[in-house]
């Protein structure tokens, strides 16, 4: 009896010990299958790192190209420059040049057409003066907007508007026109009014009197510098 009960502990004993054994490595398993996946993980960060660091290479900046392109550029735009401004100034010189020859007209003439241009300009001078108090309110002494009580029906405003634009882009213009008749004192003061400006170094000899433009042109424009054979060709163009 007491050999059976030894044998049935010693049995009972190693299905215990296999019973833990196959436990322990159900535990076991999982934890090296974890230890493995960690290990490849780290293994194929790595592995990432080191082709990035194979692969993104440092780009350099061509700062030195950029740079020399940009003063490469300044450089043309100021040797264009200065070949604008110079070109300018052998103009400027060669008209000068020419003007000297030219014999333009007399002080008498000159002085017919100042006083041509200076009545003229009395006569602008009082159409703006009619013009201004046209707009201007002689009670107030202030422009008549478009909220004046003369003006009650929305019609009349809108016909007011309009009047008063025409009243103003036509003393615009006489202004610039005031404008045309000093620059053409001051010609006359230099002593080169009359002359056509398309004529002073090649003559084109289409009007008789060429270089000068004719006397009845300019009593009739007395600021033009043109005459009206080349007038008509420059309009035509």
């Amino acid at each position: 009896m007491a050999k059976i009960k030894k044998t049935a502990v010693k049995k009972t004993s190693v299905k215990a010990k296999s019973k833990r054994e196959s436990a322990k490595k159900k535990t076991a398993a999982p934890k090296a299958i974890k230890k493995s996946v960690k290990k490849k993980a780290i293994s194929t960060i790595k592995k990432n790192e080191s082709v990035k660091k194979t692969t993104a290479k440092p780009i350099k900046l061509n700062t030195t190209k950029s740079g020399k392109k940009s003063t490469m550029a300044k450089t043309k735009t100021r040797k264009k420059e200065k070949d604008i401004y110079q070109d300018e100034q052998s103009t400027a010189a060669a008209r000068a040049k020419a003007l000297e020859k030219i014999k333009g007209y007399s002080k008498r003439d000159l002085e017919h057409f100042k006083q041509i241009i200076l009545d003229k300009q009395n006569e602008i001078l009082e159409q703006l003066q009619n013009l201004k108090d046209q707009m201007m309110d002689p009670t107030t002494g202030e422009y008549i907007n478009e909220n004046s009580p003369y003006s009650l029906h929305m019609a009349e405003q809108g016909t007011d508007a309009m009047e008063r634009e025409k009243t103003f882009l036509y003393a615009q213009r006489e202004n610039k026109f005031l404008g045309y008749l000093e620059d053409a004192l001051k010609r006359i003061d230099a002593g080169t009014y009359g002359i056509c400006i398309e004529c002073i170094e090649k003559p084109q000899h289409l009007c008789p009197t060429c270089p000068l433009v004719p006397k009845a042109r300019l009593e009739a424009v007395p600021h033009s510098q043109l005459c009206l054979p080349m007038k008509q060709k420059q309009e035509k163009k």
